[in-house]
């Protein structure tokens, strides 16, 4: 009840944001991309492949916003910004001459009416898997909440190969043929790999081919051709903290944002085949956020991974070791080994430490974000310089 007060002062500020604005996402194409995992990369391929084919466009995302070629910060842990700066963002946007924008949307964002107002052309659906059920309640209440934005969109882009698609068969009905697009690796998808080769893309993780697939429905609907598309990905690279090698010697070093059991299922399963020696898996789970998952996290990790180094991730007001409890909860493989370090500084230190050659350090749950959150504040931090400094420890005491 509490949250739906909430919403309705969110509504509020949405339309005084459009009102104040002058409602600028009107004069602008805009793509919006939702979904558990993928959102970020989605938005990136989309945004790379209209910059790469001469079109002006710009675009938010977890990483930040880009403006004509301008990043702007939008703020920790912000994935969609609140309403007036989103509405100042569109606005920059058009008046720099940008015709495109691709906006990532959380379920969040979407559950408080702060999209409200704008125009969506096309509402991209990458997938829905159990996630933020502190804030939902339930998958299918999540589930309602990411179909409102294909509610709303004029143009429907859906992974057909989800297991959520079967449950969008209402929303479906509401559209006609031609708005409701669909992609996957199956031949019953309108967008697959036997009318959009894939062979030639290079992208790091087999899960990307739906990413790609995604990005090529939507764009082929804004009238890209495929030779554009084709020449656009050959020179795309994954947004930073993505299926990224930070370290390729003896040992290997990888940071990914993977948070959540379908993240880890996909990250984990592509890079178990290519390790030839142990994989070492650094990560833990946010606090005052979704609880269920924390044992599904280490079930899938330990599925895996040889050695779990279990840590904080955001632990906020959450007693960090009350987390790894959890996450614990859900190994059930008692081949593989658990070690439990608190501080996150010490954890990746401790794995850089432990590795051997052709072991896999895998470090996921932060990737770009610039900040920790132990409770009262937002701290600084950056995963990669705490990888480099703990890299160079290991190097000084060799």
């Amino acid at each position: 009840m509490w949250q739906r007060i909430k919403n309705i002062y969110h509504l509020f500020v949405a339309i005084v944001a459009n009102l104040l604005f002058l409602f600028p996402s009107n004069d602008l194409t805009v793509i919006a991309v939702t979904g558990t995992d993928g959102k970020t990369t989605t938005v990136n391929l989309i945004y790379h492949i209209l910059k790469s084919s001469g079109r002006k466009v710009s675009m938010v995302s977890s990483i930040g916003a880009v403006v004509n070629g301008k990043k702007y910060d939008t703020g920790f842990h912000v994935t969609t910004p609140s309403p007036f700066q989103l509405q100042r963002l569109f606005q920059k946007a058009k008046n720099e001459g940008s015709k495109y924008f691709v906006l990532e949307s959380t379920s969040h964002a979407l559950d408080q009416n702060r999209l409200f107002g704008i125009h969506i052309d096309i509402g991209v659906l990458t997938n829905v898997t159990s996630e933020h059920l502190d804030y939902h309640k339930t998958y299918d209440n999540y589930l309602k909440t990411k179909a409102k934005l294909l509610r709303c969109a004029k143009i429907c882009v859906v992974n057909s190969d989800d297991d959520s698609y079967k449950h969008l068969s209402d929303v479906k009905e509401e559209k006609d043929a031609k708005s409701w697009v669909t992609y996957g690796l199956s031949d019953d998808s309108k967008v697959n790999p036997r009318n959009f080769d894939l062979s030639s893309i290079t992208l790091i993780g087999s899960f990307n081919r739906y990413n790609v697939l995604a990005a090529v429905a939507a764009t082929r609907m804004l009238g890209i051709n495929d030779k554009e598309i084709k020449s656009a990905l050959s020179s795309f690279k994954l947004p930073v903290g993505r299926v990224e090698y930070v370290y390729r010697k003896d040992f290997g070093v990888m940071i990914d944002f993977a948070h959540t059991p379908n993240s880890f299922e996909k990250i984990l399963s592509f890079v178990r085949p290519l390790t030839k020696g142990r994989l070492i898996h650094v990560f833990g789970s946010a606090g005052e956020r979704d609880k269920s998952k924390r044992p599904l996290m280490g079930e899938i990790s330990a599925k895996y991974a040889d050695i779990l180094i279990l840590t904080a991730e955001d632990p906020r007001s959450e007693d960090v070791n009350e987390i790894i409890a959890e996450i614990e909860k859900g190994i059930k493989n008692d081949e593989v080994k658990v070690v439990k370090v608190p501080q996150r500084r010490e954890a990746i230190q401790r794995a850089i430490k432990m590795a051997q050659k052709d072991d896999l350090v895998l470090i996921t749950g932060k990737a770009q974000e610039g900040s920790m959150n132990y409770g009262n504040k937002e701290t600084p931090w950056d995963e990669f310089l705490v990888v480099r400094d703990a890299l160079q420890k290991l190097k000084n005491e060799n």
